[in-house]
């Protein structure tokens, strides 16, 4: 409710002066004294609250009920038409007898004013194993290789690291529990992925955990022969998404945004190095401490069952 600044009587002040009126009994000339307002503004409070109630002491819309130069409905579903069929606003003002900016403003008011819109968003697709070990998730994020803080924290742009090269952050993360793992290797090929793989599932298997199944893209370290040779010496079934579609390997693809945000850009670094050593720590807080939102704000560890690990913990 947005009241302006000289206004005299709210909903609540209303009510209160029509109660003066009919149970405490003052004239509607008292009542009008004592809140303020004219006589004719009482009666008029009074007469709305007789005719409808507790709901005629709302605010109304200030909009007219109807306009004589408003755009014919008519003209308006052809601007619609028009738009469904991704015509711009140019092209549909020299089809019609409408202005550009008359056009936009029917658009955004029937929420089709960006071409995003036309379209309606693909369904949701969410999914979760049972168990945990059924799948487990890959992705490689490329982080660059500095020497000293960039310009982002000094502001000072003349002062870079170029030439030091690059360094790939392999992340895994399991389908049911959440629980993580990452290791930095020094590229993303088929060799440094299967390293990776390796590494992961030797974390895993200290928490009682063995894959069935490994989802990953189609990058071409994972379409590696060693890769594919590697993934049948473990006994895992090797599953791809599907070209130009991350969300297929959704959690995968947040666990990235979210170390990004938690891990890689979370603090000022003195160099990569650093940063590759604070990798671990954080993983460790992101298993056992951070609450999950999917999980009822739990750590993803509380999803696998390690006897008395989770208790002696700290």
């Amino acid at each position: 409710m947005n009241l302006h600044k000289h206004a005299r009587l709210s909903p609540r002040g209303r009510a209160l002066l029509v109660d003066r009126i009919l149970v405490q009994g003052l004239r509607v000339e008292e009542a009008a004294h004592a809140a303020g307002v004219s006589v004719r503004t009482a009666y008029k409070w009074l007469r709305r609250f007789k005719e409808e109630g507790p709901q005629g002491l709302v605010d109304r819309s200030s909009r007219p009920r109807s306009c004589p130069h408003a755009t014919p409905q008519e003209i308006v579903q052809h601007v619609i038409e028009r738009r469904r069929s991704r015509q711009t606003y140019r092209q549909i003002a020299g089809q019609l007898p409408v202005a550009p900016s008359t056009i936009a403003r029917l658009l955004r008011r029937a929420g089709l004013h960006r071409l995003a819109e036309l379209q309606p968003a693909a369904p949701e697709n969410r999914y979760e194993y049972a168990l945990p070990g059924q799948l487990l998730h890959l992705d490689i994020k490329k982080l660059a290789r500095f020497r000293q803080p960039g310009h982002r924290v000094t502001g000072n742009r003349q002062v870079n690291s170029d030439g030091i090269g690059w360094e790939y952050v392999h992340l895994a993360i399991d389908d049911h529990s959440r629980v993580a793992f990452g290791s930095i290797e020094p590229d993303e090929r088929g060799s440094s992925a299967c390293r990776a793989l390796l590494r992961t599932v030797r974390y895993y298997r200290r928490l009682g955990v063995q894959f069935e199944r490994v989802l990953t893209d189609n990058g071409a370290c994972y379409r590696s022969r060693s890769f594919r040779r590697l993934v049948r010496r473990l006994g895992m079934r090797h599953l791809r998404t599907r070209p130009y579609t991350p969300r297929t390997n959704g959690k995968a693809e947040r666990l990235v945004q979210t170390s990004l945000r938690e891990w890689a850009y979370a603090r000022s670094y003195a160099n990569s190095e650093q940063r590759a050593h604070a990798l671990q720590g954080w993983l460790h807080h992101y298993n056992w401490h951070r609450p999950h939102a999917s999980l009822g704000y739990r750590p993803p560890i509380t999803r696998i069952p390690l006897n008395n690990v989770v208790g002696l913990h700290s």
